[in-house]
């Protein structure tokens, strides 16, 4: 019996391994530096290369069981601020819907990082925001949800935006507020 109860420990064990793995649980965090901004992502998030010069990183989540698509992570940084934090949190509401066609509701609160307080923001619905920045064309995605954070800091508003399929995002809430805890600005 103590050969057969040690090897259904170790398959138990393994078990817990490969799904723990299958989480990206093992994989250490990496550290991305967005220029003069500078955080800790998830090991198990991909970095890709920026789809446009605006965008000082850009990373993808693996979608979960169910969703068929990835969200995708993007932080741009203006100097001046770009409009500031109302304004650009306004901005991303319009880019979703409720059923019948409301404005979704906006959860907002302040958040610290290293050095830097962070506006987190959620944000779930439809999503039609413009395929990209003054196209007539728009997306169409059905339950989908933004996770937002917002930095200004030394003349520059850094603008991080987590979007896609609503479980995938769900599922990402956990590393990316670990993400908006790392954060830390540069000192000047």
């Amino acid at each position: 019996m103590p050969i057969r109860s040690s090897l259904l420990r170790r398959i138990a064990l393994g078990s817990i391994a490969v799904v723990l793995t299958s989480l990206g649980a093992d994989a250490p965090p990496q550290t991305i530096d967005a220029g003069g901004l500078t955080f800790q992502a998830p090991g198990s998030w991909k970095s890709t290369k920026p789809g446009n010069a605006m965008r000082r990183a850009q990373m993808s989540v693996a979608p979960v069981k169910g969703d068929d698509e990835p969200a995708e992570l993007v932080l741009f940084a203006f100097p001046g601020g770009a409009g500031g934090v109302d304004d650009n949190i306004k901005r991303w509401r319009t880019q979703f819907k409720e059923e019948g066609g409301n404005l979704p509701k906006v959860d907002k609160k302040v958040v610290k990082g290293k050095n830097v307080e962070v506006t987190r923001v959620e944000i779930a619905g439809h999503y039609i925001a413009p395929l990209t920045p003054g196209s007539p064309q728009a997306n169409d995605k059905p339950n989908f949800r933004l996770l937002g954070g917002i930095v200004q800091t030394g003349g520059t508003g850094y603008f991080l935006k987590l979007v896609g399929p609503d479980k995938t995002v769900t599922a990402a809430t956990k590393g990316f507020d670990e993400l908006l805890a790392s954060m830390k600005a540069e000192s000047k």
